[in-house]
């Protein structure tokens, strides 16, 4: 218990966590499950309160991906059962939108299969996030939508989005083991081009993939270095029919201790307990609510997840409230760290250089 209390008192103070110290969260007992999750409780209490950001997701266009990524159920040459459409009309996505922003969701995500976007998307998608903006105050719109290419951000980011996810999902050394149709450097570059336009970089993980503890940490380190402010950990859905089917190497106790480690490695940002927390963590989920400050309402890309109404009772039940609409959600602390550029290139101030 001194141990996770020292590393508690760390990540209150924002200070860095050494290697050591989350490797030390990860390989840790079962004994000594319920003391970490209190020591983490504090952290995640101090910055967020009892608050729950619920985000909703809604897959524009399912399937038919070009990318060979071993965990992903809408991969080249998958033959998981899976709905397959091509991109939603604008009246589709309103409607689950909507769907979504009634049940509590402060946050919609708009993802869509593919290795990114064509400049034609981006014009297709900017009036549905201005009708989102329109018609739901107050709602965030984060976009998905793969590898950006120059400019397609800054397009985004004019049509109104709040964010921007692309996960890192693995660490750069072992990224090549789940996919070879791009680059680990390839999506840290997306993140930061998100980032430079204004967009809030969202940027995670898939625990489950066969990784080591090694590995894990390599991630949130690397996710460390690019300082986003929303983390979501997932957790590999096994679908028939992909490269991982049967990997099945996750326990509700190691869940709660990734995402552990992870509100340690990012204590004033937002970690999102994502895909695959209702088969994986299972009775646990309202323990894992005392470390996360975030979770995806119902259904997942190509899953279902459980129904949102339990979603909400178990948010309930676990002695939490569910955050609103425009409420922030970082603290006041780290909001105010953030400062737009204003000299520099394009200005006539000099830069920080």
């Amino acid at each position: 218990m001194v141990k996770f209390d020292a590393m508690a008192d760390k990540a209150l103070r924002r200070e860095p966590l050494t290697r050591d110290d989350v490797l030390s969260v990860l390989t840790g007992s079962d004994d000594d499950l319920l003391e970490l999750v209190a020591a983490v409780f504090r952290v995640r209490r101090h910055f967020f309160q009892r608050r729950v950001k619920l985000n909703y997701l809604v897959n524009l266009k399912s399937g038919l991906c070009p990318e060979d990524c071993t965990y992903c159920s809408q991969r080249l040459g998958s033959s998981a059962d899976i709905v397959k459409y091509t991109w939603l009309r604008p009246d589709q996505t309103s409607e689950a939108v909507s769907c979504g922003v009634q049940a509590g969701a402060s946050r919609v995500c708009l993802v869509a299969s593919g290795r990114g976007p064509t400049d034609r998307d981006v014009d297709r998608l900017a009036p549905t996030i201005e009708r989102i903006k329109s018609e739901h105050p107050g709602v965030e719109v984060c976009a998905c939508l793969g590898l950006l290419s120059d400019g397609q951000a800054e397009r985004l980011r004019e049509a109104g989005a709040d964010a921007y996810n692309h996960n890192l999902n693995t660490s750069g050394e072992r990224y090549a083991d789940i996919c070879t149709t791009h680059t680990f450097d390839d999506r840290v570059d997306t993140v930061r081009q998100a980032k430079q336009a204004g967009l809030s970089p969202c940027s995670g993980l898939i625990a489950g993939m066969g990784e080591s503890d090694d590995d894990l940490v390599d991630a949130l380190f690397a996710l460390r270095e690019l300082d986003p402010d929303s983390v979501p950990v997932n957790f590999l859905i096994p679908f028939e029919g992909t490269p991982l089917a049967g990997q099945w190497n996750l326990t509700p106790q190691r869940c709660l201790r990734i995402l552990a480690a992870a509100r340690l490695v990012f204590p004033d940002v937002e970690v999102r307990l994502a895909a695959g927390r209702e088969i994986h963590l299972r009775g646990l989920q309202p323990l894992a609510l005392h470390v996360v400050n975030s979770i995806f309402l119902g259904d997942y890309l190509t899953s279902e997840g459980q129904e949102g109404k339990a979603d909400l009772e178990m948010i309930r039940d676990a002695g939490f409230t569910v955050q609103g609409a425009g409420e922030q959600t970082l603290p006041e602390e780290r909001i105010d760290l953030v400062r737009t550029r204003h000299r520099g290139a394009g200005t006539d101030l000099p830069p920080n250089a």
